[in-house]
């Protein structure tokens, strides 16, 4: 891959000592690493779901009352729950004939991500 001619002399710098673009195209994460992370990204990008996770941060949960807090049509929630269950954010457990929600390790540290996240852009404004 060659630097494109038009390119500002300071990224030319900048570029050739990080090694070059075939350095750094190295030192990023693989296309299934990426594809990974997407699907995460996309699992956390409906408020619906956020609105999910975030309660089941603080409490865990039956279909019923994800229902209930949510106000979503049963078939909307199932799609929901498949989707954060898909990418290891939320797991269940049966119990009777009640499956309860709770978030995963993974879940937890996602939601604590988004709270210092969110915090800090809130004290940059």
């Amino acid at each position: 891959m060659q630097i494109p001619e038009n390119m500002p002399e300071h990224l030319k710098e900048e570029l050739e000592k990080k090694g070059g673009i075939i350095q750094i195209l190295e030192e990023l994460p693989s296309e299934s690493e990426l594809k990974n992370m997407a699907k995460i990204h996309q699992a956390l990008s409906d408020k619906n779901r956020l609105k999910i996770m975030f309660f089941l941060y603080h409490q865990s949960a039956c279909v019923c009352l994800l229902r209930e807090i949510t106000s979503l049509a049963y078939s909307k929630l199932s799609y929901h729950l498949k989707v954060l269950r898909a990418v290891d954010l939320i797991d269940y457990k049966k119990s009777g004939n009640y499956l309860n929600y709770s978030l995963t390790d993974f879940g937890k540290f996602c939601i604590e991500k988004c709270i210092a996240v969110s915090n800090n852009y809130q004290k940059q404004k």
